[in-house]
């Protein structure tokens, strides 16, 4: 009743601004809201055009997904990827640095440090890495490193969303947001942008995957890496089959009502969108992340379930295949730990044993599945390391080197 009097009183008051809603209008856009978690991710297509259906691209372009693997921390590039032998002349010597760019971590006598790793050369391409990759020269071939990359910021929160979204502070949207809006989704019952973090969140927050300015279909959608993947996702115990549907029918009804009245307010469309794919969700995660479906072979491969192994890179990176196999268009995978003004030598040793062979198998793997003509696999962090001891604090580190 409140419905039918919230729209005869529109009706019979045409002059009303349409943006400054009645009481009834607030009271009807609250309750239609409630009640319901389950979701879908588009209004039926007849309804409302599909904001995440696909896209041509202004170009014709060889890949149609990306998996962003991030090393969350400042990864040393001088100890991975890019050898400095002139650092073996220097070792020990006194090292100045002029610049502002120093952290706040850096303090006492500082020297020149000359890499712990040796490096060697590998594949026809001669890629040099450092010794603890033991998995990655298998692909060499596959790999470009690039060396010119470099931030603005010293600090980890400012640099990471530099990295991921072209701007020091919170706000704008994500590249994975961006490669969304542009391209648009190629499975309507997932996101088209799947985030997978680590145990905890990076630096900067969720704001390193978030939507920006752009509407909120386009964000990027974290699956938690212990427990449930999506919290709520399930409908409450006792809930009848059905149920869920008919709420989102109802609700799609009652917005369409709203919507013809207030054709530029879309805010209440947004969230039936959300609704509509978490909706599709719950039949398509359950298996989607159920890895013991992979032969035992796969899971091998990638160090899963290996002894005395942390396998949660492994089962991240596995994941990712799968998403980019349905049709997901930017997976973001999260590898955190790589901040080593300490301890250089064990803890990059820890970090490199880490992601070796689970991004050494997600590569082969792509591959050998015909994907990897047309998945772009991006690894970066949000800056390198300084070629001195960081700190006076311990065995050797590194600083922040955002150049």
């Amino acid at each position: 009743q409140d419905v039918r009097r919230s729209l005869t009183y529109q009706t019979a008051n045409p002059s009303c601004d349409p943006m400054t809603p009645t009481r009834r209008d607030a009271l009807f856009g609250l309750g239609a809201t409630l009640g319901t978690v389950a979701l879908q991710a588009m209004l039926r297509a007849d309804d409302k055009p599909d904001p995440l259906a696909p896209k041509p691209p202004h170009h014709p372009a060889k890949a149609t997904a990306c998996v962003f693997v991030y090393l969350e921390g400042g990864p040393s590039h001088i100890d991975t990827f890019d050898p400095k032998p002139k650092l073996t002349d220097l070792h020990g010597k006194e090292f100045r640095r002029d610049d502002k760019l120093a952290s706040a971590m850096a303090s006492g006598n500082r020297r020149y440090v000359g890499t712990p790793f040796k490096f060697q050369q590998h594949g026809r391409s001669g890629l040099w890495m450092c010794d603890r990759f033991e998995h990655l020269p298998a692909v060499a071939d596959e790999l470009c490193v690039y060396r010119g990359c470099q931030a603005e910021s010293v600090n980890h929160p400012t640099a990471n969303l530099q990295m991921n979204t072209g701007n020091r502070s919170p706000g704008d949207p994500a590249v994975g947001a961006w490669a969304g809006y542009g391209l648009g989704s190629l499975n309507r019952d997932l996101p088209g942008f799947v985030v997978l973090p680590d145990v905890y969140h990076p630096q900067g927050g969720s704001a390193n995957w978030g939507g920006g300015f752009l509407p909120a279909h386009f964000q990027g959608t974290p699956l938690r890496a212990a427990g449930v993947p999506v919290l709520d996702l399930d409908p409450p115990p006792g809930t009848p089959a059905g149920a869920g549907r008919a709420n989102l029918d109802l609700l799609a009804d009652l917005e369409a009502g709203h919507r013809e009245r207030h054709p530029n307010h879309d805010a209440l469309a947004a969230r039936l969108h959300t609704y509509e794919l978490a909706f599709r969700m719950q039949a398509a995660v359950p298996g989607l992340i159920d890895l013991n479906k992979e032969d035992k072979g796969t899971l091998a491969r990638y160090g899963v379930g290996e002894p005395g192994r942390d396998d949660g890179f492994a089962r991240r990176c596995l994941l990712a295949r799968r998403l980019v196999e349905r049709g997901v268009r930017f997976v973001q995978v999260y590898a955190a730990g790589w901040d080593s003004h300490d301890n250089l030598e064990g803890a990059h040793t820890a970090r490199i044993r880490a992601v070796d062979k689970p991004l050494a198998a997600l590569i082969a793997d792509l591959k050998g599945r015909g994907l990897l003509d047309k998945t772009l696999v991006v690894v970066c962090g949000e800056f390198g390391r300084s070629p001195d001891n960081g700190s006076n604090r311990g065995k050797v580190g590194r600083d922040h080197n955002p150049t």
